[in-house]
């Protein structure tokens, strides 16, 4: 296939695979490669937990009955599939317990679809450290650049932002990891585009959720194995009369693809102290705050009213969930827990909470509205009343584990660690923790991925 040379005349596909292919560890800002190794930190972490989730034992089980003794690792495992496989299986896992990260505007998570990839990929290969770090780093960066030229339209027309936009950024971390030219990339992006789906027909009880990041991952190697190959793919796909913008969107902003492309790259990546989806820790950390607010018991509770911006008002909103799928994407549910307990961690969103007559009877007088004066998509903000009259209110625009409210090292090492402990045993957790935050110095990541075997 011949490609266009020149900058003004090439697609928003060549123009970035021509980004990405130059892109080196040292064109990583140090600031962002610590946000790689952090991320990779978490998302190791929460792989691990999700791996022994029901929804990670199905995955991983998909996988072993796949075949194949050579390829990569899955986590939480000691078995081996083929690359596409075992970033497919590690995916699901690492979005199992709702604890894997978040970006800036909370519309989707970067690790399941980007690490799962690049990871698979790296473990096959025996890539090393640096490579790992300059894969993660590009596949985040495309994954953000595709969303904020395809948001909030796309999220509104009932697509997932997670594996439509991911399936781009997971294309690209598993080209980085592979050495693909700029020509190749251009080809793995076009059948990354083929490959994009995923609905928000995922609330309820059953494991949808869980699932959307599999394929996504998988097809970005897919994608990226393909393109090394030979394989051609439409070098048109983002802004093409049948592309991407024009089939997942309404409105679309393509010149979000490709601005500043000759300049560092700023990775804004958050993390999440609770075990819920991400809209939800605003109402979280405001029930936090009312209970510890002077006077404040739970025990006299009239009526719980939330406020929330339109970005988000109208998710989250069941009362009586039916399994822990279910109770981590409802507010009422999580705030009733947070309220009793001053936690909403994954062992909240258990039958017993679920069943439970106190959580019950918070969730179902509490009430949520529409606020658009509040600053940020989500925003929130809570008025409890009490009994005899009296009300507590909190109002939350960044919430914990947020770039203006940050997790720090010590607080993101010790989620990790009571993640992967149970797991992996507390001194091969320790051992992970410090690989990972020295992995520059890694020469085969199929080291590192050996410490994840369940013990």
């Amino acid at each position: 296939m011949i490609r266009k040379n020149f900058m003004a005349q090439q697609t928003h596909a060549q123009k970035l695979a021509n980004r990405f292919s130059k892109l080196g560890y040292n064109d990583i800002a140090p600031e962002s490669r610590h946000a790689v190794k952090r991320l990779l930190l978490d998302y190791l972490g929460v792989a691990l937990a999700g791996s022994q989730s029901e929804s990670g034992l199905i995955a991983r089980r998909f996988a072993r009955e796949q075949g194949g003794k050579t390829g990569a690792q899955l986590i939480g495992d000691s078995a081996k599939s083929s690359m596409a496989t075992t970033a497919f299986a590690n995916a699901i896992s690492s979005h199992s317990i709702e604890l894997d990260d978040i970006d800036v505007l909370a519309l989707f998570h970067f690790s399941p679809p980007v690490y799962s990839s690049a990871l698979a990929v790296a473990d096959a290969t025996q890539a090393n450290g640096k490579q790992l770090v300059t894969a993660l780093a590009a596949g985040c960066e495309m994954m953000e650049r595709a969303s904020r030229a395809a948001n909030n339209s796309l999220r509104n027309r009932a697509f997932h932002t997670t594996p439509t936009c991911g399936v781009f950024g997971a294309t690209i971390a598993a080209s980085k990891i592979l050495r693909l030219n700029a020509d190749k990339i251009t080809n793995a992006l076009g059948m990354a585009g083929a490959q994009a789906s995923g609905l928000m027909e995922m609330y309820g009880p059953s494991m949808q959720k869980r699932f959307n990041p599999g394929p996504t991952a998988r097809n970005g190697v897919t994608a990226a194995l393909m393109a090394q190959l030979g394989f051609t793919g439409a070098d048109t796909i983002f802004e093409g009369e049948r592309g991407f913008l024009k089939a997942f969107t309404d409105k679309n902003f393509p010149e979000a693809l490709v601005e500043g492309l000759n300049k560092p790259y700023e990775l804004l990546i958050e993390f999440k102290p609770y075990s819920c989806a991400r809209p939800i820790h605003n109402a979280i950390d405001c029930a936090l705050d009312v209970r510890k607010q002077p006077g404040f018991d739970v025990n006299k509770v009239k009526s719980i009213a939330f406020t929330r911006h339109p970005d988000w008002a109208h998710y989250h909103q069941g009362k009586n969930p039916r399994t822990y799928h279910e109770a981590q994407v409802s507010l009422p549910f999580s705030v009733a827990v947070a309220l009793l307990e001053g936690q909403a961690l994954l062992k909240q969103y258990s039958d017993r909470n679920i069943h439970n007559a106190k959580v019950k009877k918070l969730s179902n007088v509490t009430s949520i509205a529409v606020d658009a004066k509040l600053p940020r998509g989500v925003s929130c903000k809570m008025i409890a009343t009490l009994s005899d009259g009296r009300t507590f209110t909190s109002q939350i625009d960044y919430p914990k584990g947020s770039i203006q409210n940050p997790m720090n090292d010590v607080e993101l090492l010790g989620k990790f660690t009571s993640l992967a402990a149970p797991v992996i045993g507390t001194k091969r957790a320790a051992t992970l923790a410090d690989a990972v935050m020295h992995i520059e110095k890694c020469s085969d990541i199929s080291a590192l991925l050996k410490l994840t075997a369940k013990k």
